[in-house]
C-alpha cells in the first residue's frame, strides 16, 4: 500500500463565506508580475499577494486566546500541541447532530488528538453548511477534557451548538488548553487509529485563531518513517 499523506483543510479562495456574517476573504495582487517587470532585469518576474481575511476563514485552530484574554496565543502554542499528534477517528453518523460523551467512553483518547467525522464537509459551500450543523454538546466537551485529549477536530460549521450563545465546548476545551480545529475535510480518508495528525498555524502575537493547512499521515508512512530512521545516530 501507498503510504501518502490525506489533506484535511479547505481552500481558501477570494469571496468564500466560512461563517455566515463574517466577511469573506479578499486575494488580489499587491504588485502584479506585469508591474514587477520593471524593477527587475529583463525576463525576471514575480508575484507579491495580498490577502485581506478574518482569522476565522477556511479551516481554522483555536487557541485558548480566542476564549480567553490571559489565554496562550498562537504565538505561544506549543507545537507539541499541534503536530505529529497520535489521533482517534470518532465516526458519527449522518443525521445526528448532538454528538454526546458515548461516542468517545469507550475511546483511548488521553494525549491523542481526536477527529470528529460527521460528513458535514459535503455541504461546505453551500447554504446547507450553515443550517443545523453536528456539535459537540458540553458533556462531551468535559469527558474530553477529563481524559487528557491533546486536540480536538470536528468537519463541521462550529464546534458548538451555535444555538447556545455561552459556547460550552470551546470553554471547557480552550480552558484546559485544548486547541480545537474547525471546518475539517476528508476525515473518511483517514483510519480511526494510528494516523498522526499536523495542524500548525501562522505564529502571530495577539491572535487567538487562524487558518491552518490540516493534514494526516498515514501509518504506513509512520511506519515506513520509523524503520528509515530507526539505528540512525543523531549527533
Amino acid at each position: 500500500m501507498k503510504a501518502s499523506l490525506i489533506d484535511l483543510s479547505h481552500t481558501v479562495e477570494h469571496g468564500m463565506v466560512t461563517y455566515k456574517g463574517l466577511p469573506a476573504p479578499v486575494i488580489c495582487d499587491y504588485l502584479s508580475r506585469e508591474a514587477s517587470r520593471a524593477r527587475y532585469a529583463p525576463g525576471t518576474e514575480f508575484h507579491i499577494g495580498r490577502i485581506e481575511m478574518v482569522a476565522n476563514t477556511g479551516t481554522y485552530v483555536d487557541s485558548p486566546f480566542h476564549r480567553y484574554a490571559d489565554g496562550l496565543d498562537l504565538s505561544q502554542l506549543p507545537l507539541e500541541r499541534l503536530a505529529n499528534l497520535d489521533t482517534v477517528v470518532v465516526r458519527v453518523p449522518r443525521g445526528q447532530r448532538q454528538i454526546g460523551p458515548d461516542y468517545f467512553e469507550r475511546l483511548e483518547v488521553a494525549g491523542k488528538a481526536v477527529l470528529v467525522a460527521t460528513g458535514w464537509d459535503q455541504h461546505w459551500r453551500t447554504d446547507q453548511y450553515f443550517e443545523g450543523h453536528p456539535f459537540l454538546t458540553a458533556d462531551a466537551a468535559q469527558f474530553l477534557r477529563e481524559a487528557g485529549a491533546t486536540m480536538v477536530g470536528i468537519d463541521s460549521l462550529n464546534i458548538d451548538d451555535t444555538a447556545d450563545l455561552a459556547r460550552p465546548v470551546h470553554s471547557t476545551l480552550l480552558s484546559a488548553g485544548i486547541p480545537i480545529v474547525e471546518h475539517l475535510c476528508g476525515l473518511a480518508a483517514l483510519p480511526e487509529n494510528g494516523a498522526r495528525f499536523f495542524a500548525v498555524p501562522v505564529k502571530v502575537k495577539a491572535f487567538g485563531t487562524f487558518p491552518v493547512r490540516a493534514f494526516g499521515a498515514e501509518p504506513s508512512l509512520i511506519k515506513m518513517m520509523r524503520n528509515c530512521f530507526s539505528g540512525v545516530q543523531m549527533y
